[in-house]
């Protein structure tokens, strides 16, 4: 049995203490909020059981301004109460407008907590940020131009440990930067909303790569390398794609940036990149050397002061224009899949698992270009092997319309600079750095001793066509890992890079994720250039690059 505490108006005045049970009133008028919607909570405990006035905290605690600012209820269990004490409290009622009379008490009613899954498409349209580029670094600055509101929740699949994780960065980042609306993937929603006391958004996995396309502000992923490569997948048929802020929390987590126990400080840099602040306020040491390098014409009149993020609670303070979060925009590649009379197919591509989203049916008869693009976009790698089949895979290579190769191999991977530390490592290819703009052809396992990972130009045209003396085998081709078809002979692949590009609406194209700032050494006040930091940490303590074999060598 439940009674519920109504909302009171803000005109409720205050009355004299009542004659009776001193205490008690006491306890209610240091708890008293004056102006706001308020609420009573009680919890078992022995004096209330027992019937007497001695309230603490623990039993009576005024939720004002949680419920002003959510709209949520409390529920109060009449469980734990008896005849006495309900008569007790119920002289104190009227203080609060509840029109109990000394001696009495009277039931009222309330909602239960918002642990709602609400639809994505009721969110207001994402916010595109803008990325500038500056002097003192290679990479690329974040300005919000307005504090970003639908955040995308990814934690690792199947990992009750980082699940745990993602609701403490939730409840963590709603309760202090107000105004943000959280966003599930829809099975992930399912298993987690009734831990939260908000509301979260999801959508049907049908339809996420539209909404979120046009919805999510900022992607946050909680795992390792694969955790982000599902969250690139989610935008794979668009320019667009937001940043991605990454912690490590998965196997290897080469590409993540962050430790989870610096969620604190990675959300607000994130969060608050490029809005105003005196440059007193900026204590840290890569901030200094920022400012320090900064010329009067690196930061573009456009990022004007802004006061959106004043709310922010225990701050009221901006990280400043030239105190940014560092963004790389990562490479991708654009795939078509072509059927031997040149009709792109990328519609019968299918997921490789029920975790991602479907790309739609071409069924309906309309062309419908979000849902079925000419090109669909990898992070990682495509690649083209033999599957199943015993022989090996007799592959014709083109590149910019010139027939380069007859591979035969048990396949074949076109990679990003990004993905030259995934498939294509494993299979011989060539590390690259990913600000090198360029595309790898890396055989897998060939015959030939001479054939030889290749690095090409960005926007080289790479096709691969299925020989005629595969034999009618079917050969399956994948994209990121995340999407597989079945091509046969006369079937093409079509790949080559995406173009990153600088509009009026700032950079279209590649993958933006959030970089740990570099640090300073030996006073080096240029030490915020070296963008490398992560990249040659990652090759050193997680791929052991040239790592020594036996004992070390004791110096005599």
């Amino acid at each position: 049995m439940f009674l519920a505490v109504q909302r009171l108006p803000s005109s409720i005045t205050r009355k004299p203490d009542p004659p009776n049970n001193p205490s008690l009133t006491c306890e209610l008028r240091r708890y008293r909020r004056q102006n706001t919607e308020l609420g009573l909570k009680f919890h078992h405990h022995t004096d209330i059981a027992t019937g007497e006035n001695n309230c603490d905290q623990r039993h009576v605690g005024m939720s004002g301004s949680f419920l002003a600012r959510n709209c949520h209820s409390r529920l109060i269990t009449t469980m734990a109460l008896n005849p006495a004490t309900m008569a007790a409290l119920g002289g104190n009622c009227w203080r609060f407008g509840l029109g109990g009379t000394p001696g009495g008490y009277r039931l009222f009613s309330i909602s239960a907590a918002h642990k709602q899954i609400l639809d994505v498409g009721a969110l207001p349209d994402r916010t595109v940020p803008h990325y500038q580029q500056t002097k003192t670094s290679s990479l690329l600055s974040l300005h919000w131009p307005q504090p970003p509101q639908n955040i995308l929740l990814m934690p690792k699949l199947h990992a009750p440990r980082v699940t745990g994780r993602a609701i403490e960065f939730a409840k963590h980042i709603y309760n202090n930067y107000p105004g943000l609306n959280l966003v599930f993937e829809s099975h992930i929603a399912k298993d987690i909303h009734e831990t939260l006391p908000f509301p979260i958004y999801t959508t049907d996995p049908s339809d996420a790569p539209t909404l979120f396309a046009k919805k999510i502000d900022l992607v946050t992923t909680m795992g390792g390398d694969g955790t982000i490569l599902r969250a690139a997948s989610l935008f794979s048929m668009h320019n667009s794609v937001p940043p991605i802020l990454s912690f490590s929390m998965g196997t290897l987590g080469f590409l993540g940036e962050w430790k989870f126990s610096e969620y604190k400080r990675a959300w607000r840099e994130c969060y608050m990149s490029g809005c105003s602040v005196a440059i007193e306020d900026l204590g840290d040491p890569h901030t200094r050397a920022a400012v320090a390098g900064t010329q009067p014409g690196d930061i573009s009149s456009d990022f004007a002061p802004l006061s959106g993020w004043d709310n922010v609670r225990g701050n009221g303070q901006c990280m400043g224009l030239s105190r940014t979060s560092k963004v790389l925009l990562r490479n991708r590649l654009r795939v078509g899949i072509y059927d031997s009379n040149g009709r792109n197919i990328n519609e019968q591509l299918l997921p490789t698992s029920t975790a991602e989203p479907d790309l739609g049916s071409s069924s309906g008869g309309g062309t419908n270009t979000a849902m079925n693009p000419p090109y669909l976009h990898a992070i990682n790698e495509v690649s083209i092997d033999r599957g199943s089949h015993p022989h090996l895979a007799i592959i014709d290579i083109y590149v910019n319309s010139h027939f380069l190769t007859e591979a035969v191999a048990d396949g074949i991977l076109i990679s990003t600079p990004t993905g030259s530390t995934a498939y294509s490592l494993s299979a011989g290819g060539s590390i690259v750095h990913p600000l090198v703009k360029s595309l790898l052809i890396t055989p897998i396992s060939p015959r030939s001793l001479s054939f030889r990972p290749l690095v090409l130009p960005l926007h080289t045209k790479v096709v691969l066509k299925l020989s005629k003396r595969n034999r009618g085998r079917e050969l399956p081709v994948s994209i990121d890992g995340k999407r597989r078809v079945a091509v046969t002979i006369g079937m093409e692949v079509r790949v080559e890079g995406e173009r990153l590009e600088k509009g009026v609406e700032g950079w279209r194209g590649g993958v933006p994720c959030v970089i740990r700032a570099s640090s300073t050494r030996g006073g080096d006040q240029d030490g915020i250039a070296e963008d490398d930091d992560s990249w040659v940490g990652g090759l050193n303590g997680l791929l052991k690059f040239n790592y020594p074999f036996g004992e070390p060598v004791e110096e005599p």
